[in-house]
C-alpha cells in the first residue's frame, strides 16, 4: 500500500515538475517583479464546485498572445499553483499565462483495480473548454488578443490540451460552465507525452488502471468512451498546429502514441511537428528540459505572435 500511493504521488508530480523546470532555464526577458499575478480567479462552476485559475500577465498595452497551462496528474491530481512559476516564465516571454485548475477523479486507492472514479470523462475537458472561454470573455480585461491563444500541459494536461485543439461544438464536449457564448477554440498546441488514442494506451500503459477509472471500465466496457476520449477521432485538415514533445523511453504513455497522432494528423493534412527525445522517459532531464523549453517558445512564438 505504501508503495502504491509512492507511485501514484510520483506519477502526480512529473508533469507539474517537467513544466516547472521548463521555467527559468533561460534569461527572463522581463523582471518577475513586472509581471502581474492573480490568483484564484473563478472562470467557472460546475454544480457546487468553483473552477478557478491563476493569471500572469507582462507589463505593456498589449493585446498579448495567451497561454493556458492544464497541469497532469492522471487526471486525479496536480494543482494549478505546481505551474506558477510557468505562467510567469510565460509572462516574461510576452504572452498573458493561466494555469487552470479542473475537476479530479475521486477513487478508494485500496480499491484500484476494481473501484470507480468520480468525476470521469468528459468532465475535465468540459472545464479546459470553459477556461479558454473565460479568457476570451475576460480579452479586454487583461490585454489579450483573442483570436491568439495556445494551450500546453504534460500528460493528462497534454491530453486535455489537444481535446481543446481538435474538438469543436460539433463533438458535444463542450460543456455548459464559463461565458458559454464565447469560443473554446485554441489556435496552438504543445503536448507534452499526452495520451492519443485511449484503447492503445490501456493496453500498453504500465498504469492502464488510471486509464480503467477515467474511462468508467475497460476498453471491452466502455468502447464508446474510449473513442470520445481519445484525441486522434477528431484529427482534420483544418486543426490548429500541434507541437507534440515525447521521450522514446516511456512507459506510461508509450512514445506510440505520439507517433500515432502525427501519422493521424499527417494523413489528414494536418499541421503537426513531433520531437522525439532519445533515451527520455515520462520526464525529461535538465538538458532535454532546455530543448523542450526551447521548442516549446519557438512553436508559440511561430504560431501566436506573427
Amino acid at each position: 500500500m505504501i508503495l502504491f500511493q509512492m507511485r501514484v504521488h510520483s506519477l502526480r508530480l512529473l508533469p507539474a515538475l517537467l513544466l516547472s523546470w521548463l521555467c527559468g532555464l533561460v534569461p527572463a526577458q522581463v523582471s518577475a517583479a513586472d509581471v502581474k499575478i492573480e490568483e484564484g480567479l473563478v472562470y467557472g462552476r460546475a454544480g457546487d464546485v468553483e473552477l478557478k485559475l491563476d493569471l500572469a500577465s507582462p507589463p505593456g498595452e498589449g493585446p498579448f498572445p495567451a497561454l493556458v497551462f492544464i497541469h497532469g496528474g492522471g487526471w486525479m491530481g496536480g494543482s494549478r499553483q505546481d505551474f506558477r512559476g510557468a505562467i510567469v516564465d510565460a509572462a516574461n516571454q510576452g504572452y498573458v499565462a493561466v494555469s487552470i485548475s479542473y475537476r479530479l477523479m475521486k477513487f478508494d486507492e485500496t480499491k484500484k483495480e476494481t473501484g470507480q472514479a468520480d468525476p470521469i470523462f468528459p468532465a475535465q475537458v468540459h472545464d479546459a473548454k470553459a477556461a479558454v472561454r473565460w479568457v476570451r470573455a475576460n480579452a479586454a480585461k487583461y490585454r489579450i488578443n483573442p483570436d491568439k491563444i495556445g494551450a500546453t500541459g504534460a500528460s493528462a494536461g497534454g491530453h486535455l490540451s489537444l481535446m481543446l485543439g481538435l474538438t469543436g461544438p460539433a463533438d458535444k464536449l463542450e460543456g455548459e460552465s464559463g461565458s458559454p457564448d464565447q469560443s473554446s477554440a485554441v489556435q496552438a498546441v504543445v503536448n507534452i507525452f499526452g495520451p492519443t488514442e485511449m484503447v492503445s494506451g490501456y493496453k500498453t500503459s504500465s498504469v492502464s488502471w488510471i486509464l480503467r477509472l477515467f474511462m468508467g471500465g475497460t476498453p471491452e466496457e466502455q468502447p464508446e468512451r474510449y473513442k470520445l476520449a481519445s484525441p486522434v477521432t477528431y484529427v482534420d485538415k483544418d486543426d490548429p498546429p500541434v507541437l507534440t514533445l515525447h521521450g522514446d523511453q516511456d512507459e506510461l504513455v508509450p512514445v506510440a502514441q505520439a507517433k500515432l497522432l502525427d501519422e493521424k494528423l499527417t494523413a489528414a493534412g494536418g499541421r503537426h511537428t513531433l520531437v522525439i527525445f532519445p533515451g527520455q522517459g515520462h520526464s525529461f532531464d535538465v538538458l532535454h528540459i532546455a530543448k523542450a523549453r526551447a521548442e516549446m517558445y519557438k512553436f508559440f512564438d511561430e504560431q501566436l505572435k506573427k
